[in-house]
Parts: C-alpha cells; structure tokens; sequence
C-alpha cells in the first residue's frame, strides 16, 4: 500500500512578517539608540523582507524603548539622508488608538496594527483596557485608519494560553479574531504569547481559524519559549497558512507575560521553509547577517539558531 505523501499539502510559498524591529526591541532592557535600530531595519530589508513592523505608537511610560517612534518612522519614510525605501517595502506600526493612528498618519505610515488578547487578565494588564472596552476603542482606530487609506493589521495574543489564566478557550479566541476582521483587519495574526502550544493543540486552533476566517485573512505570531514553535508553524502550513511572524534572532518576548521568550527566529523559520521547498523571497545568507547585527545592537547573544550554526548544508 503506497503510503501518503509527507508535507503534500504545504503552500509553495509563504509570506515572512517581521517584527523584530517592535516586538524584538521592546523587550530590550538596554536603549538602543535610534542609529542601531535603523541599521537593523536596513539590514532585514537587505534580506528582502517586505513587510517589517518599525515600531510602536505606544505611550513611552509604557515601553521606553519605542520612545523614538515619531524619529525613526521620520527617518525612515521622510529623511532625505536616509536610503530610499525599496518598491514593495510595507513598514507598519502599533497603534493602541486615535492618538496612535495620528502619529502613524503624520509620519505616512500605509500600515498599521491593533493588538489584543483573548485574556481578560493579559488585556488588562497589557492594555489596561476590558476586551469589551478594547473592541469599542478599536472603533475610533481602524475604520477611520482604513478611510484614511491605511491599511489594518489584527493581534489577538494568549491564544494558545495565558501566564495569568492558564488554558483560553479557543472558541473565545477566534470569536475575537473574527470580530476584528469584520471590522476592517485584513488579516488576524493569531498568537502564541508564552510559547506553550504543541502540534495537537496547534491543529484545533488553526482548523477552527480556518472555519470562521478566510485563509489569506489568517498568520501566525508564534513564541519559542518551550523549543516548540517550529512544530506548529508545520502544522500550520500543513493546513494551508501562508503568513506567519517571525524575529532576527529570535529577539523578543512580552513585558506583561513573565518568562516568554522571544518568536521564532526569521533565519530559523526561513531555513526549515527552504529546506522544504517552500519558497519565501528571502535570502537566507543575508537573514544571518542581520541578526547577527542585532546582536551587535542589543549587546548580547541571541536564541537563534541558524545564525550561530550556520546555514551550510550536510548533503554530500
């Protein structure tokens, strides 16, 4: 009896969302300077990346770090001393509300994302908002983002679980996934904040994403935190999903989720991808490179695991 093909329904290619530039700084305890964090958005649209979230519109009280957003989206898309941004390049940020989509507008960002959690406790701490009041503010942000011709990108996070509930019912989650994309979101990055989802648990999620959302409206924002990422995204892309997020290095994690550690290494996740035939547009040389410039940035070793291994095959 010949034996199903492994891995035959996966995409021949996917769509890399980068969020380390955001999501891989702000967990940083030591400021990186503007400069640094250009030269890193640089260096991963060297790589080829095209869709790279630069920043948080956030309160700097609540995340130091992004302090500089007003700066480096100025530098980035209005500096005449700064490289062009190359045809095709989408940068986007956070914006939590209608102040946030202000700035996103002044600095003449076409792309901006909202963010929650499928948690109680986790919005509240991280947004200091109910999941009711979050979805009433997101009225004042993405219809008007969307008239002002911006596009909108949708977080849901503690979707696999939460550090201060445990277990999250997925019926919960997605219900919010779908709300938002009835809202306006082009697409819902679905996320594993703590990093402790495992293929079965993976499976029923992103079937019954799958169920309520169109395909192409659906990513997933995957932690690394129990070595277990790279398993899900498989089974991801197994069922079909085209976009998922990913961080140089490995940077990462959140401040209102003690012990996560950070998303799924772009070069980790860019290897495994091309390994199978799956086609990215990145070149995954160039991906090493720039996160071995984050850790000259940051100042530290990163989890990665492509960049300190290399990216040689073992094939004869």
């Amino acid at each position: 009896m010949s034996q199903p093909e492994l891995f035959a329904c996966v995409p021949d290619r996917v769509s890399v969302y980068e969020v380390s530039p955001r999501d891989g700084l702000q967990n940083e305890s030591a400021t990186v300077p503007l400069r640094g964090k250009l030269r890193l958005i640089d260096a991963l649209v060297a790589a080829g990346l095209q869709r790279i979230e630069i920043t948080s519109f956030v309160s700097p009280k609540w995340i130091p770090q992004l302090a500089d957003a007003d700066e480096l989206a100025e530098a980035l898309l209005c500096s005449p001393t700064h490289r062009p941004r190359p045809p095709g390049v989408r940068f986007s940020a956070l914006c939590p509300n209608a102040r946030g989509l202000e700035r996103a507008k002044k600095a003449g960002l076409d792309e901006i994302a909202v963010f929650m959690s499928a948690s109680e406790t986790h919005n509240k701490k991280n947004i200091n908002k109910s999941i009711e009041a979050t979805i009433k503010a997101f009225e004042e942000t993405i219809a008007p983002a969307r008239e002002a011709g911006i596009r909108v990108r949708g977080y849901v996070s503690t979707v696999w679980g939460c550090p201060y509930e445990g277990d999250i019912d997925p019926a919960r989650a997605i219900a919010i996934a779908k709300q938002l994309h009835e809202m306006g979101c082009y697409q819902i990055s679905l996320g594993d904040t703590i990093g402790s989802g495992t293929p079965r648990q993976t499976r029923d999620i992103m079937v019954r994403a799958l169920g309520e959302l169109p395909l192409e409206a659906v990513a997933m924002h995957m932690h690394d935190t129990r070595g277990t990422a790279l398993a899900n995204i498989v089974v991801g892309l197994e069922l079909g999903v085209r976009h998922f997020d990913a961080s140089v290095g490995g940077m990462g994690g959140c401040p209102y989720a003690p012990g996560a550690a950070g998303n799924v290494a772009t070069e980790d996740l860019v290897y495994m991808l091309h390994g199978m035939g799956v086609g990215t547009g990145l070149d995954l040389e160039r991906l090493v490179e720039a996160a071995k410039a984050a850790e000259s940035i940051v100042g530290r070793v990163l989890p990665g695991k492509v960049h300190q291994a290399g990216i040689r095959s073992l094939r004869a």
